[in-house]
């Protein structure tokens, strides 16, 4: 299995971050001499992903600008797709924006999710249904509200997602990362357009999409526990980037 193909969803400020995201976007935020946006491009780059789409919002031209330079370093081929209604709708919204790119073998990621090379290597081998979630488990089953929880069964099929899952009902969480595979991309789509057409599509997360796909179809996990990863969305994630970041520069990963 390859895939060479990622959308990366960075249009929003980053608000529970202010004052740092004051002026720049989220993706943007530097760990350690590297951009957020930059330790994702190197770590899908890394497995054989050389056609990525950033989905910009806030300050676009700041990442538009961004995206050059990492083409340069990098020869993947890096494009952006604006999102003008990044400020009213939610990103269910901003996956509707960029559907047409959604043409073929994917994966999608959060942009404020920082990710090793080998997360992204196991979800690629991984993908063995349609549509394969990423997702790690904590080991006392210590979910927060915040947490993108999710109910899966013993084969790894994912029952439901959403971050009001009950207790009982959560046994792993979603790490913002999926792999779309076969006719996944056009399951995806299909059900996006028609969540976008009802009033309240433009409040939706796109993992609800996923939610109502995964009554009717199967969608796959892969298990990530015990590999490194962090999201970015409070100013203490902040700090624990910093020192995962500067742990991989240590290893001498992801070498420019």
């Amino acid at each position: 299995m390859t895939i060479s193909k990622a959308i990366i969803l960075s249009a929003g400020q980053g608000s529970r971050l202010l004052p740092l995201t004051r002026d720049v976007p989220k993706c943007m935020i530097d760990f350690n001499g590297r951009s957020l946006i930059s330790w994702q491009v190197a770590a899908l780059v890394a497995n054989g992903v050389t056609d990525i789409v950033v989905v910009t919002g806030f300050r676009t031209e700041r990442v538009e600008d961004h995206a050059l330079q990492l083409y340069r370093d990098t020869g993947a081929r890096i494009r952006t797709v604006f999102n003008p209604f990044f400020q009213v709708a939610d990103n269910l919204g901003t996956c509707w924006i960029v559907r047409e790119e959604m043409d073929r073998d994917f994966i999608i990621l959060n942009g404020d999710t920082i990710v090793s090379d080998e997360i992204v290597a196991k979800l690629v081998t991984g993908a063995k249904d349609a549509i394969t979630v990423t997702v790690d488990v904590k080991p006392q089953g210590d979910y927060d509200d915040d947490d993108m929880k999710v109910s899966r069964d013993a084969d790894g099929r994912l029952h439901a997602i959403g971050k009001r899952l009950l207790p009982p009902d959560t046994n792993a969480e979603s790490i913002g990362m999926l792999a779309f595979t076969g006719e996944g991309p056009a399951i995806f789509r299909n059900q996006i357009d028609q969540m976008m057409r009802t009033p309240e599509g433009v409040e939706r997360w796109y993992l609800r999409a996923i939610d109502i796909i995964a009554k009717g179809n199967r969608v796959g996990t892969v298990s990530i526990e015990g590999l490194e990863w962090q999201e970015v969305d409070f100013p203490q994630d902040v700090e624990a980037a910093q020192a995962l970041t500067a742990k991989w520069i240590e290893e001498g990963r992801y070498a420019r």
